[in-house]
């Protein structure tokens, strides 16, 4: 089968639910990798497998055990047959204080936004130099220019950035690679599923907007859709989908 295989990290929830959502609707096979999402992960596959029978299936990591990322790109060749494309989405989030950032923070922060990202991508590369397919790294526009209160995030994306355009070089050109920066989008949550920005700082950063309004998971989606279908001929570029924060940030 021919179909394209795309595998989306953290697709479970969220705006990774959302990518896998609209490119299985495109008419790819959807690799939902999840960590501790179990049950939004067998959910979701359920319902995409409910459209459209043996078209999407769930896969268990810790994106941190580098070692284990080989192993899963593995999982979705077995079930699949073929991997065409990757989708970096799965990310952490908190603010580290300077003065009081340690190695465990450092570790989780550069770990999911820039470590796995990396050594995913080079698991994947020979299967998507077979079939010419493409990466997509969801980045951050503070990447660019930094959050107050958030430094390490901030590097590790701004990590992300540099190294979209670095693989699109070396993978070039059999694989296309490029980003997605989200602006606000979906308000972050911490652990207990709170949203972790105050209400006054939300308005703040929404009244920045140009759009004056914030953006939705589905303005993510259907921006790697168009990077992974609709765009052959662009690599190694950031497309930021931030209702034009980062026009005078």
């Amino acid at each position: 089968m021919n179909t394209p295989v795309i595998l989306i990290t953290g697709a479970a929830r969220r705006v990774g639910a959302e990518i896998a959502r609209t490119l299985h609707a495109a008419g790819a096979r959807v690799a939902i990798h999840y960590r501790g999402s179990a049950k939004a992960a067998g959910e979701l596959v359920a319902e995409l497998n409910g459209v459209r029978a043996d078209s999407a299936a769930a896969f268990a990591a810790d994106l941190l055990d580098v070692a284990a990322l080989p192993g899963l790109v593995e999982a979705v060749i077995v079930r699949f047959g073929r991997l065409d494309g990757l989708v970096n989405n799965a990310s952490s989030f908190f603010p580290t204080k300077v003065g009081a950032i340690d190695t465990a923070a450092w570790d989780d922060l550069m770990g999911s936004n820039l470590k796995a990202p990396l050594f995913l991508a080079q698991a994947a590369a020979l299967h998507l130099m077979r079939v010419g397919g493409c990466i997509v790294n969801i980045t951050d526009i503070h990447a660019e220019r930094p959050l107050k209160g958030f430094p390490v995030y901030c590097a590790a994306k701004a990590g992300l950035l540099n190294l979209t355009r670095s693989l699109a070089v070396e993978l070039a050109p059999a694989v296309r690679v490029n980003a997605v920066a989200p602006g606000p989008i979906a308000w972050p949550e911490d652990d207990a599923g709170e949203i972790s920005f105050p209400p006054a700082e939300r308005a703040a950063i929404v009244e920045h907007t140009l759009l004056k309004r914030i953006g939705s998971p589905a303005d993510i989606a259907r921006t790697v859709k168009f990077l992974v279908f609709d765009a052959p001929y662009i690599t190694g570029q950031v497309i930021n989908v931030d209702g034009g924060r980062t026009a005078h940030l």
